[in-house]
């Protein structure tokens, strides 16, 4: 991939991140409160359902359990443990509090990938999560404990997630569309029965939360994981996930300018060390390069080959 295709992918996948960012001030201004589960749900079944009958394609073999697992850690668990921390969290520190995503993914990177963490990426990651610390730090009456660890637990299943789905790839044929709804669908119907049975019968709807599941479904998943799973395929997966400041950014760019939201200036600077550290993470994770005529040898590299020619494919069509 040249630089300026990766440049290209790079711009892509980050419009993902700052959609999500939007997800916190949807959340608690258009939706019926106290729903995380419910939510979680309309966010990814009508979106996965959709998907399914745009590609028409369906998992065949293995794939169906791999589907089964990347829908339950990027969708499934992901989702409600998201709107959870949304709900109890101001935005833009619920959003904050996933830049220790990277730590996560270097960590399973090396586990799952054989990939040894650097200096620079192990560094960058720890003053994320130090940024972290001093935004959750409030005062002690504010403190939200079971809002911190929805927000982290959210994160660590979206890291495995990451990981994973940079470890299998995607079948022959298939493209990230395809993927997309695959994962959606199945988080999806995983989050049905539990909705109803913690939260009971769907809650009524008026124009306005229809309006915002109508954007969450479309925009904000449909759309923004089409492009997190496309760059996936292309960039390495620390790469991808040091994109996450982008999220808080927006999240507290919203909270600001249309919710009235506020951080205390030890919030402000640790927002400001998490986003500047992810950052620096992500300008040094450069994707695995390989020299003009040099033949894809390795497994890794045909891998890595066989999801860019795939995702060319698809763009084309």
């Amino acid at each position: 991939m040249t630089s300026r295709s990766r440049s290209a992918t790079v711009l892509l996948t980050a419009l993902a991140p700052v959609s999500w960012g939007t997800t916190y001030a949807v959340t608690t201004e258009f939706l019926p409160p106290d729903r995380p589960l419910f939510t979680g749900l309309m966010r990814a079944l009508p979106a996965g359902l959709l998907l399914l009958a745009l590609t028409r394609v369906l998992p065949r073999g293995a794939w169906w359990g791999k589907a089964t697992v990347l829908g339950a850690l990027n969708i499934g668990a992901f989702f409600p443990l998201l709107f959870l921390s949304a709900y109890r969290l101001p935005g833009g520190m619920a959003a904050v509090v996933g830049s220790v995503g990277p730590l996560f993914v270097v960590a399973l990177s090396a586990l799952l990938l054989g990939r040894r963490p650097t200096a620079r990426s192990v560094l960058t990651g720890l003053a994320a999560a130090s940024g972290v610390s001093l935004v959750v730090l409030k005062a002690a009456g504010a403190f939200d404990t079971l809002g911190v660890l929805a927000a982290l637990a959210s994160t660590a299943s979206m890291s495995a997630g990451t990981v994973l789905t940079k470890k299998w790839g995607r079948p022959d044929g298939v493209g990230p569309l395809a993927l997309t709804g695959w994962q959606l669908t199945a988080g999806g119907l995983l989050i049905a029965p539990l909705a109803l049975l913690v939260e009971g019968a769907p809650p009524a709807l008026d124009g306005r939360a229809a309006a915002g599941y109508l954007y969450l479904a479309l925009a904000n998943t449909a759309v923004g994981y089409w492009l997190w799973f496309r760059g996936i395929g292309r960039l390495s997966a620390t790469q991808v996930t040091f994109l996450g400041p982008l999220s808080p950014l927006t999240a507290a760019l919203v909270g600001w300018a249309a919710l009235g939201q506020s951080l205390t200036p030890l919030q402000l600077t640790g927002m400001a060390l998490a986003f500047t550290a992810t950052v620096a993470g992500q300008l040094g994770a450069a994707a695995p390069r390989v020299a003009p005529g040099e033949p894809f040898t390795s497994p890794e590299r045909k891998a890595q080959k066989d999801s860019m020619d795939v995702t060319d494919h698809v763009l084309r069509r």
